[in-house]
């Protein structure tokens, strides 16, 4: 995969959203539309069910040079060599955690991605030494009803204050993007815009070009 900083689409295979859609084929779909980081997110599945998944998402992502994001599972990021596994603020802090280091494993390569909803929680995952942070949700989404937005002024402090790569996330759609833009922003996630979309590499083909 690239480096972080050179990475500004980083998209999702969501269960939720799946709608019966095999997740490698939509990980290649992902691929063929220009994303640099996919993030395998299944929230209601077994660690074997998203072991299964993952096992067949990274050959795709491999062969086109795409970054691929566990979400939550640890041990099934080091184990199948993932390039990132990506945690909430619960699952590092609230279990404990005060530094990036104590996931690694010897000799392993596996980056840590942390969500952060305010500048004093994003302080404290630059200073766990995460490698990079995502900073939402930004507008309210459906993706996660029950988060309260975070709003551009958050993002405007990340853009200001951040020294790791960061991401913003939650809501954000073609209509939306000149705002975050405007804002600071240099790299975006982007889940229900692009796996609703009719055409899924053409969406995510369209957010590539619009982060030139």
């Amino acid at each position: 995969m690239k480096p972080l900083a050179d990475c500004k689409l980083y998209t999702f295979v969501d269960t939720a959203y799946l709608h019966g859609r095999a997740p490698e084929l939509v990980a290649q779909q992902l691929c063929d539309g220009g994303s640099d980081l996919i993030q395998l997110r299944a929230k209601n599945s077994s660690p074997e069910e998203i072991r299964a998944m993952a096992e067949k998402i990274l050959p795709v992502t491999r062969r086109a040079n795409v970054g691929f994001v566990i979400n939550d599972h640890l041990d099934i990021a080091h184990e199948i060599g993932a390039d990132i596994c990506h945690l909430g603020q619960e699952d590092f802090f609230d279990a404990g955690f005060k530094n990036v280091s104590e996931l690694k494993i010897q000799n392993s390569k596996l980056k840590i991605g942390l969500s952060t909803h305010a500048p004093a929680q994003a302080q404290r995952a630059l200073d766990a030494g995460a490698d990079y942070i995502a900073i939402g949700p930004i507008y309210a989404t459906g993706t996660k009803p029950s988060a309260k937005p975070v709003t551009l002024k958050y993002a405007r402090w990340a853009a200001a204050n951040a020294t790791v790569p960061w991401f913003a996330i939650g809501g954000i759609n073609l209509q939306t993007l000149d705002a975050v833009l405007a804002a600071g922003v240099k790299r975006i996630c982007v889940v229900s815009a692009i796996l609703n979309a009719p055409d899924i590499a053409k969406a995510c083909a369209e957010f590539r070009q619009r982060l030139q």
